[in-house]
């Protein structure tokens, strides 16, 4: 014999099929979707259609790339996701930002320049000649719609773990005094520094510890700043 279910039974599982229903209504409003031109560089793990992945409690799940500064690069993600951890400005700016002219394009630059082009070895203090690679720089931000600029400072394993992350910084921190120095915004600048942990020499390429001329021109490659613009053309 097959039991009948009571109306007030009936009428909890309706209910209890309605909230779940609009439990999923408000998922899909909230989902935070990045645009496509910034995917390649948003420090949070995404689906194929660009949405941020979440837990079970709403929390974005971060990258093994994340940093604040990363996740100041893509506002349209950081600012939903951590904008406790970003400056104020980047999820606040003082005055609306002017609509893009149609046909506008999201754009990403990365440059990469040599630290010898731009420091003595050992050293934080601009060169003439990293001078006038930043000018460079410069004149590309100044030829779009800037959105941000990131700079980030690397270095060779010359030296201890400590030293070498306080050197990354500081390089980082004059590129940055240099391009505000030029006219770029201050808040459109942040700055990292990830010391000896990312080289761009492989284990083996350059054997030894011994501090000699030939073991700083193999790891060359390693002492570097990148410098990251983004905006629209």
């Amino acid at each position: 014999m097959i039991k009948q279910l009571s109306k007030p039974v009936l009428a909890f599982a309706a209910i209890a099929t309605l909230g779940m229903a609009a439990t999923a209504a408000v998922a899909q409003s909230t989902d935070i979707v990045v645009p496509e031109a910034k995917r390649a560089i948003t420090p949070y793990g995404m689906d194929a259609r660009g949405v941020i992945a979440r837990s079970g409690t709403g929390l974005c799940w971060r990258s093994g790339s994340w940093t604040p500064a990363a996740a100041a690069a893509v506002p349209e993600a950081g600012c939903a996701c951590d904008k406790d951890l970003l400056p104020k400005e980047v999820c606040e700016p003082p005055k609306v930002a002017e609509v893009p002219k149609e046909g506008a394009k999201p754009a990403a630059e990365k440059v990469t320049v040599a630290a010898d082009a731009l420091f003595d070895f050992n050293k934080a203090t601009l060169r003439p000649a990293g001078k006038a690679k930043l000018d460079e720089v410069v004149a590309k931000a100044k030829d779009i719609k800037l959105e941000v600029i990131i700079a980030v400072g690397h270095t060779d394993r010359i030296g201890s773990d400590s030293y070498n992350q306080k050197l990354s910084e500081r390089r980082a921190e004059a590129v940055k005094s240099y391009v505000v120095g030029k006219g770029i915004e201050a808040n459109r600048v942040y700055t990292e520094g990830k010391g000896e942990k990312q080289p761009k020499t492989k284990p083996g390429d350059c054997p030894g510890n011994k501090v000699t001329k030939k073991l700083i021109e193999c790891l060359q490659p390693d002492r570097r700043v990148e410098i990251e613009l983004i905006g629209t053309k």
